[in-house]
């Protein structure tokens, strides 16, 4: 059994663009990793000696097949130098090693995450690293050239150290702190102690500033149509930034660790800011379905936003969310493994350890690794089973981790268990000629990891907590002729992918230990029957496989959105000039998600002073007539708005009416029979006893249940229940309509709708046009489902009774959003901004051209304020 390259007819660029014609793909790639896929290191002299930068193999060799002849794409890397060293001219005897080449043979990842395999770097003087321009230029050019990988780094540091004639490293470590410190830990479900926040501020801003220069400095290379894929953690907020700056563009994110469930995300003070980062993306990808589940579930409960397994409903548009495990590259693995120099090796450690079985591990030295669990389990083995005692060895290498949360103390309690636990089962267990366990702390050379894998009996992981785990695929390659079992935590990010691995749960030593026993004792006739299942699956699902399903699943979700449906942005320019042409004009408010925000507390949707004088300038144009048409009781409304006279409102989705300049309120349903109500406050009534947080609010002509305060799942589902049982029962014997809202449930009479007011608005300015002017303009917003009923009403008078090009319906959200508007704005900010565009005033001094070129189109709001 052994690897065979099947013929296959190689893709093409124009297989994907005649797929899609709509998005107008360029063939071109732009890969957004936190490290380069190079090690640098930097001479004084201004060269820069560059290598394979170890630690992330997976990923490395991903970016090189995009960036090799096999596939149709054009393929370039974006990703931040790292920290640089200071020259090695410039070291002196007493500041430690010359240089951390040694330590920088780590072998290939066993972590979940695409991290460098470099020691810390020498740390740099109080007044930093000075690289002239020159210098920076000459890398620049080298990476750009690179045989393999197209790079562009990304300089981090603080703008008033970059300059025209070179740049100065400070602190470099600290770009990297937030990621590693709150986000990798929380992500691996570990907390921190309280604290001040002080130090989480200032590393906030420091992870705010690096996903801003990514975004800047993709931008630069940026061309319509280019694919743009985002990894991991450290660029949660990149795939947003991105949005706001070009919405058109493709994006994918993928995360290459786990993803916890919305228990352990909640207690991070920036949740909110972390997953709409993320919800930047077209596509978002992981490792294994319940980190996929995890995530969506997040977005429910901590955002609100509707989701299922398939993805997520986001600022009104579907982002797509799907399992992608991650493949090594398993020709590359095999040829190495098998290579001459590689079996010379696997024949010495066998007759090293003649007679014996050997159960290898390799883990970095972290807490979620599983080592402890791993030495604890195979003591209680050795306890268990006597028989074995003398007969087996356990291997373990465990190296240094990389990431800076676990080194210094939490490696040194870890190193310390680890040793004791060595001792302690090599003393109860061992003798002078013999011992159980054979520990080895350091980073071993490609060709022997690769030996040792083939010579293990048994291949046992035993992390606690992990994305994808490369050893446990490597080991299955290397055991392609000897057919040694494979013992998996079932935590591990891999497990669901090898199902016919041996899975147990690090946490139970007994059972543990008894699956060391069961797979010693397996039968040749098992053993081979599951090393054949594991070994075709690793050898079909590889690293190439991964991306290229990930890229097609990315090509297929975005045709399935056509571009032709995007919601242009609202040309303000355009509306100024007709605003001006126009003589009589007419201007529809929706208010909540439109004028004002939408919050969690519907009561907290007050109107803000900016808002305020901008309607009241608005109206005081006679020429001007202004209506605010929203769902709101006349309570709301005249609490709130009613002080300015000039302005008509319409409560309860267009039930009662006030014309501007009385305070009386027409009910326009004061004839309909509202007997339905009893029956559908039975309903909600009988939900709200069962959904904590939700509660009803009764209106005049309609009756809503919110549960913006809910659990969201549980509100979710029980919202398509009642949704369900209204239409089943109460909507089939009376007029009325059903109405699903932003995290509630309405129902009031059909007949009674803002489509109707609109239109009715629309004829009375017309048939007012003898004594008042012509009506020659009209604006009208709106961010929901209900607002749509304006929109198609709208539609219907457009060339009838007035010139289309002087209408002008705005939907709030994102250009891909599903509407009847012509035109699209992101927010009510937005909103108060094109209409203070029209009146003068309100603009904080902006010009009028400059508003107007305001990109106002981001699908996601990441908040941008630097902490103080």
């Amino acid at each position: 059994m052994s690897l065979s390259k099947q013929p296959a007819r190689k893709e093409s660029i124009t297989d994907f663009q005649s797929a899609a014609p709509d998005l107008a793909l360029t063939g071109n790639i732009i890969s957004a990793t936190f490290l380069t896929p190079h090690s640098l290191r930097y001479h004084k002299d201004g060269t820069w000696e560059t290598g394979v930068r170890r630690g992330q193999s997976a990923l490395l060799d991903s970016f090189v097949y995009l960036s090799s002849d096999e596939t149709p794409w054009q393929h370039t890397v974006v990703a931040w130098t790292g920290e640089i060293d200071r020259p090695l001219d410039h070291l002196t005897a007493d500041t430690g090693p010359k240089s951390t080449a040694d330590i920088r043979g780590a072998t290939h990842l066993s972590a979940p995450i695409p991290v460098p395999g470099d020691a810390p770097p020498t740390p740099p003087a109080v007044d930093g690293l000075w690289i002239p321009a020159e210098h920076k230029a000459k890398l620049e050019s080298q990476l750009a050239h690179d045989s393999q990988v197209k790079t562009i780094p990304v300089w981090l540091c603080d703008d008033d150290d970059n300059h025209d004639d070179g740049i100065l490293l400070k602190d470099q470590e600290r770009w990297r702190r937030y990621a590693e410190h709150e986000l990798y830990t929380l992500l691996h479900y570990k907390q921190h102690e309280p604290s001040n926040g002080n130090s989480e501020r200032i590393e906030w801003a420091d992870y705010y500033r690096a996903n801003l220069k990514f975004a800047n400095k993709i931008i630069e290379t940026y061309k319509p149509g280019d694919v743009v894929i985002i990894h991991d953690y450290y660029l949660m907020l990149l795939p947003s930034m991105l949005r706001q700056r070009v919405p058109s563009m493709y994006i994918a994110f993928f995360l290459h660790c786990p993803f916890p469930s919305s228990e352990f995300l909640r207690c991070l003070p920036r949740r909110k800011e972390v997953l709409e980062g993320v919800l930047g993306s077209n596509l978002v990808g992981f490792q294994s379905y319940s980190y996929s589940r995890h995530f969506s579930s997040c977005c429910t409960r901590i955002l609100q936003y509707p989701s299922d397994s398939l993805g997520i409903d986001a600022y009104g548009v579907r982002v797509e969310v799907g399992v992608f495990p991650i493949g090594i590259d398993a020709a590359k693995a095999e040829e190495t493994a098998f290579s001459k120099e590689v079996t010379e090796k696997y024949l010495a450690l066998r007759k090293m350890y003649e007679g014996k079985k050997l159960i290898v591990g390799r883990d970095r030295l972290g807490s979620v690794r599983g080592v402890v669990q791993k030495l604890m389990a195979y003591e209680r083995f050795l306890e268990l089973y006597p028989e074995w005692r003398g007969n087996v060895v356990l291997v373990q290498v465990t190296s240094p981790t990389t990431i800076s949360e676990e080194k210094d103390d939490a490696e040194s309690k870890i190193a310390s268990q680890v040793n004791q636990l060595v001792m302690r089962i090599n003393g109860t267990h061992g003798n002078l000629e013999f011992s159980p366990v054979q520990h080895f702390p350091q980073y071993l050379q490609r060709d022997e990891y690769f030996a040792l894998l083939r010579a293990a009996d048994i291949g046992l992981i035993t992390s606690v907590r992990d994305g994808m785990n490369t050893t446990s695929l490597e080991y299955v390659v290397c055991q392609r002729d000897t057919h040694g079992p494979l013992i998996l935590s079932e935590f591990s990010g891999t497990a669901g992918s090898l199902r016919d691995a041996i899975h147990i749960n690090p946490w139970d030593l007994t059972d543990v230990a008894k699956q060391i026993d069961n797979a010693l004792s397996m039968s040749n006739e098992m053993r081979l029957a599951m090393q054949h299942s594991l070994y075709r699956h690793v050898t079909t699902h590889n690293v190439q496989n991964w991306i290229s399903k990930f890229i097609r699943k990315l090509v297929g979700t975005l045709a399935s959105t056509s571009k032709n449906m995007m919601t242009p942005l609202l040309d303000t320019t355009k509306l100024l000039q007709q605003y001006r042409k126009a003589g009589r004009r007419l201007f529809m408010f929706d208010y909540d998600g439109t004028l004002t925000p939408i919050v969690r507390e519907p009561s907290a949707a007050i109107p803000t002073e900016r808002l305020i004088q901008t309607l009241k300038s608005l109206a005081a144009d006679p020429q001007n007539a202004v209506w605010v048409i929203s769902g709101r009781d006349q309570e709301f409304l005249e609490q709130h708005l009613g002080h300015i006279s000039e302005i008509g409102f319409s409560a309860e989705h267009g039930s009662f009416i006030r014309q501007p300049g009385e305070n009386t309120w027409a009910n326009l349903a004061e004839q309909f029979d509202m007997g339905w109500q009893a029956e559908v406050m039975e309903v909600f009534q009988k939900w709200t006893d069962r959904v904590n947080g939700s509660f009803i609010e009764r209106k005049r002509c309609a009756l809503t249940w919110h549960y913006r305060q809910a659990d969201q799942e549980q509100a979710l589902h029980a919202a398509q229940q009642a949704h369900k049982e209204l239409l089943a029962g109460v909507s089939k014997r009376w007029d009325v309509e059903v109405m699903e809202g932003k995290a509630n449930l309405e129902v009031r009479p059909t007949f009674i709708n803002k489509g109707e007011i609109a239109k009715r608005l629309v004829h009375e300015h017309h048939a007012d046009s003898d004594k008042n002017g012509k009506l020659e303009f009209v604006y009208c917003l709106g961010d929901d489902f209900t607002d749509e009923d304006m929109f198609r009403a709208l539609n219907t008078v457009s060339g009838q009774l007035m010139d289309p090009e002087y209408i002008f319906t705005s939907t709030v959200g994102p250009s891909s959003k599903v509407t009847l508007a012509k035109y699209h704005l992101l927010e009510p900010k937005d909103v108060i901004n094109s209409v203070a565009l029209l009146t003068g005033v309100g603009q904080s001094g902006m010009p009028e051209e400059q508003l107007a070129a305001v990109n106002l189109a981001a699908t996601a709001a990441v908040d941008g304020k630097l902490p103080e």
